[in-house]
């Protein structure tokens, strides 16, 4: 038995799942520093520039999420056929596609950051320190792109304690440059997106230094299977299903929160701040998520459906338990939450008004979180993205529905709505991708 079909147990998910929870866990710690840090400038400009100079670049990268997903249950395919040849293929397809898009977005910069800005102006100084910031943080487009690939890959050999390892050296060293380019050197905003430049690519270096066993043979530069038209045409359709379904995902949240702002600034800042509950939720249960991508993605290469039931029973479980957990954990320590991130009374009161469905969340979105999981890990991904546009469908018309009638509490209810149409949606799907795995 390969180490790929080997016994699935409740400590080989926990290794692949609680490092993923960790490592999500220091992605808001980065965040907060940057603003810290240029925030003893003293000015706000410079605070504003990097906010908007950072999601500007994440909303471009995030477009290439996918590279993630699709490398993932590809490449975990692969490891549970015993094809180690297409694991380092699958690897450098995935390092040719960041280093192309990088390439471009480094070379349209002009273009690109025109349309950023006319989609969301700001004040003439706040877009003159973004551009600055943006003119550098650029040329890490490659890098960060391919580090989907890279993260994608490592997943799927189960190697995740690796993506703790590189999140903690990306961010850490990050966070020491900081201090030293802004508040030692005072360098400024150019200081900040110097360092986070710097933590890209070194991030990259080590990454592919984790990945070492997709360059230990000959694969690696096997240009004839690399650029096989078949692999390329069923990996282009994986990666075209998945970024629908992410799509479709971002609009639903993005229509949650236009509606939300018609509510009034008191509203549209306790749904703020509820949100971040949903992004706590989402970072706890992703890791339980990628193993089952990994572990499902094996039985599916291997052809095994014993090890496809154990790999979804003892994955779920254990998202089961931290979502519930996670719910238990938000009634009794909710109310001090909201408290520590809104100081003004009124939005405290709001946001404890409508904590009850944060409450409900973690647990509807667990089985949403883990068929997500399992159908990357299968790559169903055409499944999978039609399941989401019928999910979008029922929650549209929710929103048209309960809006009216229940006003923001409405809104909440539509978004548990969208999650539960996602479970079923993917649910009655899978007896037939069970069934398809002998």
């Amino acid at each position: 038995m390969s180490e790929a079909t080997g016994p699935i147990t409740h400590a080989r998910v926990l290794k692949i799942a609680l490092p993923i929870v960790l490592s999500n866990a220091t992605v808001p710690i980065l965040g907060a520093v940057d603003t810290g840090v240029v925030g003893q400038l003293g000015e706000a400009a410079p605070i504003g520039a990097v906010g908007v100079g950072a999601v500007i670049l994440s909303t471009i990268y995030w477009v290439f999420g996918f590279l993630r997903m699709g490398t993932t249950g590809l490449a975990a395919q692969a490891r549970g056929a015993g094809d180690e040849a297409e694991t380092g293929a699958l690897l450098m397809r995935g390092l040719i596609l960041a280093g192309g898009a990088g390439l471009f977005f480094i070379l349209a910069q002009a273009l690109v950051f025109w349309g950023a800005f006319a989609l969301a102006p700001a004040s003439a100084e706040v877009e003159g320190l973004a551009r600055q910031y943006l003119e550098i943080r650029i040329w890490g487009a490659p890098a960060t792109i391919a580090l989907y690939a890279v993260t994608g890959w490592l997943i799927a050999m189960e190697k995740t304690r690796s993506v703790f390892l590189l999140q903690i050296w990306m961010n850490g060293l990050n966070i020491l440059l900081d201090l030293w380019f802004v508040l030692g050197l005072g360098w400024g905003i150019e200081g900040v997106a110097i360092a986070t430049l710097i933590a890209e690519w070194s991030g990259l270096a080590l990454g592919l230094w984790f990945c070492g066993a997709a360059f230990a043979g000959d694969q690696w530069h096997d240009w004839a299977r690399i650029f096989d038209r078949a692999r390329l045409k069923r990996m282009m359709a994986v990666n075209g299903d998945i970024m629908v379904r992410s799509v479709l995902l971002t609009v639903s949240f993005t229509t949650f929160l236009f509606i939300g702002a018609k509510f009034g600034d008191v509203t549209l800042a306790a749904n703020q701040v509820l949100l971040q509950f949903i992004e706590i939720t989402a970072f706890a249960l992703d890791g339980f998520a990628f193993s089952a991508e990994a572990l499902v993605g094996g039985a599916v290469g291997a052809r095994d459906p014993q090890a496809l039931r154990r790999a979804v029973v003892v994955s779920g479980q254990w998202c089961f338990g931290f979502s519930l957990a996670l719910a238990v954990g938000f009634w009794l320590g909710g109310g001090a939450l909201i408290d520590l991130m809104a100081k003004a009374p009124e939005v405290q009161a709001a946001a404890r008004h409508y904590l009850i469905w944060v409450l409900l969340l973690p647990v509807v979105s667990m089985a949403t979180y883990m068929l997500d999981g399992i159908y990357i890990g299968a790559t169903w991904t055409r499944d999978m993205r039609i399941a989401m546009m019928q999910a979008v469908a029922v929650y549209a018309v929710s929103l048209g529905i309960l809006v009216p009638a229940m006003g923001n509490h409405g809104l909440w209810l539509a978004l548990v709505v969208l999650n539960l149409a996602r479970a079923v949606t993917l649910g009655r799907r899978y007896p037939r991708l069970a069934s398809a795995v002998a």
